[in-house]
């Protein structure tokens, strides 16, 4: 007689004597399964390559949280340059606030001990600077303070020079934004190069604050503001590529103050040595 194979689903190896069959152990379930599988990041998924590895992949979902990331940068960098660029505007074309805010610069050193609390404060305290709302209230803060040592900066200058500088940041800004989403260069892997040319720009400060008192030399100051505009131009560009991500450094989506304070600083600063190269003085026009 001919016996057909067991089957291993209904008998054990101990059984083949006794003809008895057994039943098969319950297969566990999703959750026992994966109860100690490592949890994983939202937007990402692992999967194993030939040789047994867990590689991890970015799916749309991660691609998608960037874009609102972006969105979310960008939207309120463009409501602070505009009250930036509001109050800039005031102190330069009303005549009253001008004379004002020139003749009480008591008003500037309170702006710039706030900026300056606010800026350490959003800079250093991570737990703060996440947190809602009191990270947007110290950003408010931050902007209303620097909006107003700007102004009162462009208040010193001809009309005319402020309108043209604020036309030649806002090409620059745009101009280098655009490049830094469509370039293929990783501005973000020179950050060596970055703090040589920071070194650089704080020697040339030095300098300049003991001989430009004594007018040794009258253009030195233009050096100096031409060297601090290509700088931040660059750092621009490296903070731009850092909210983009897919670069070789990039930044959190959860830190998107500190992402909205870099791109703001450096769009104010080049407003400011743009408006120190080619910006015309009241006192010189007399």
């Amino acid at each position: 007689m001919t016996l057909g194979k067991a089957s291993p689903t209904n008998k054990t190896p101990g059984d083949s004597s006794t003809g008895q069959t057994s039943v098969s152990p319950v297969p566990p379930s999703y959750e026992e399964a994966t109860a100690g599988a490592p949890k994983m990041e939202a937007g990402t998924s692992e999967s194993r390559n030939n040789d047994g590895e867990i590689v991890t992949q970015f799916t749309w979902d991660d691609q998608n949280i960037r874009r609102v990331f972006i969105r979310k940068v960008y939207t309120i960098l463009f409501i602070q340059l505009l009250v930036t660029f509001s109050i800039v505007s005031l102190f330069t074309f009303c005549d009253p606030m001008k004379y004002y805010i020139q003749t009480n610069p008591g008003w500037y050193w309170a702006s710039y001990a706030v900026f300056f609390v606010t800026y350490l404060t959003l800079s250093c305290c991570t737990a703060l600077r996440r947190q809602f709302p009191w990270n947007l209230i110290l950003l408010a803060i931050f902007t209303l303070s620097l909006s107003y040592m700007t102004g009162m900066l462009s208040s010193f200058y001809n009309t005319k020079s402020v309108i043209m500088c604020l036309g030649i940041t806002t090409a620059v800004c745009l101009l280098v934004t655009i490049l830094s989403f469509q370039t293929k260069i990783d501005v973000t892997a020179y950050r060596g190069m970055l703090l040589l040319f920071c070194m650089v720009l704080f020697i040339s400060g030095l300098v300049l604050a003991v001989v430009l008192p004594f007018q040794y030399v009258p253009w030195l100051d233009t050096i100096y503001a031409v060297l601090g505009a290509i700088l931040f131009t660059m750092f621009l560009a490296f903070n731009t590529q850092l909210v983009m991500g897919s670069r070789q450094y990039t930044i959190s989506p959860e830190e998107y103050i500190f992402a909205i304070l870099s791109i703001y600083l450096d769009i104010i600063y080049i407003f400011s040595f743009f408006l120190q190269i080619v910006g015309t003085r009241q006192d010189e026009l007399l």
